[in-house]
């Protein structure tokens, strides 16, 4: 899935069915049947009942916006997520693209595009957000064990960027996404192997 563009939601979707049998062994009908007979209230109660059929990430994703709908931000165009996270901060969008470059370097790369960051998915799971998170910076949330690493003055403890993303590397500008930047990058993209 290498790309420098973001995929389609529709390129998703068969990744993520794609996901689902691989896991699995039964197809996206299989279990929508499944779903059918078990008339779930709502999703929470869809969640909890996937779990117990030891489903996570983007196959109980899956599922759950199969049954009750996909979000918004799934299903608009990538280009038209990424220019409205952009919108008030032109001058940031330059360091997307750079992230994006390196990534681009990386087996199998998948990019999905969400209503606040960017998300790069190695081949068995998200290694690395792209957020744009204030007006003049742009964090890279990395999916590293930070406790196993030295922090330095590039790569920080994050917080803001949810608990699968522990650290970040702050930029300002596109010239700031550098050879250390791609290492970091790509120590996040082995550690999901």
């Amino acid at each position: 899935m290498t790309d420098e563009q973001p995929l389609p939601w529709a390129d998703i979707r068969l990744w993520e069915i794609g996901m689902l049998q691989q896991s699995t062994g039964n197809g996206l009908e299989h279990w929508l049947a499944r779903i059918r007979e078990l008339d779930p209230p709502d999703e929470h109660a869809l969640r909890e009942w996937l779990v117990t059929e030891g489903l996570s990430g983007y196959p109980r994703a899956l599922l759950v916006h199969e049954t009750f709908g996909y979000p918004d931000s799934t299903v608009r165009a990538a280009d038209e997520l990424i220019d409205a996270q952009y919108a008030d901060r032109p001058s940031l969008r330059p360091i997307l693209d750079a992230v994006l470059l390196y990534a681009g370097d990386l087996d199998e790369v998948g990019i999905q595009t969400r209503t606040t960051h960017v998300a790069l998915s190695g081949p068995q799971r998200t290694f690395a957000v792209v957020q744009p998170t204030t007006r003049h910076r742009v964090d890279l949330g990395l999916r590293i064990d930070m406790p196993g690493v030295t922090p330095s003055t590039r790569l920080r403890p994050a917080t803001e960027l949810g608990a699968d993303f522990p650290a970040r590397i702050p930029l300002t500008s596109a010239s700031q996404v550098d050879s250390e930047v791609a290492a970091w990058l790509k120590h996040a993209y082995d550690a999901t192997l």
